[in-house]
């Protein structure tokens, strides 16, 4: 009666979450949707959509996503399916994993970084993550 279907991804194009400045969050963020952060998120973030974290977004934690634009600060690990687009005022401390990677002058880009051409995230019902790589 109450049987809700999950929604496929078709349906969230163009949907976008939004954490504005001034807001903080303590806990980990899942979404499925597109997702900005102009606030700050402490914990992990993971979506199968693109991360925008404006020049105010601050995270300290993980990030796992499709696709990031970075104009804020990043303290954690990165792992980005496709592209990561790290902008002039990005700061970014940890560990990069990417399909491409596109860095602007001027960013603050203090980590180390590994470049895969495909990488498949497989998120099991456990929350335990195993990874997939194929390297050219």
């Amino acid at each position: 009666m109450f049987n809700k279907k999950a929604k496929p991804y078709t349906e969230l194009l163009g949907k976008t979450n939004r954490i504005v400045e001034g807001t903080v969050i303590k806990g980990d963020i899942i979404s499925e949707a597109d997702f900005r952060l102009d606030g700050e998120l402490i914990g992990s973030f993971q979506s199968t959509g693109k991360l925008v974290i404006g020049p105010s977004g601050i995270i300290m934690g993980d990030i796992i996503c499709n696709n990031a634009d970075i104009e804020g600060k990043v303290n954690g690990n990165i792992q980005v399916t496709e592209i990561l687009n790290v902008k002039s005022k990005a700061s970014i401390h940890g560990e990069v994993t990417v399909g491409k990677l596109s860095v602007e002058p001027g960013a603050d880009f203090s980590a180390s970084c590994i470049m895969k051409t495909n990488i498949k995230n497989l998120i099991l019902s456990d929350g335990q993550e195993t990874k997939q790589t194929k390297t050219s």
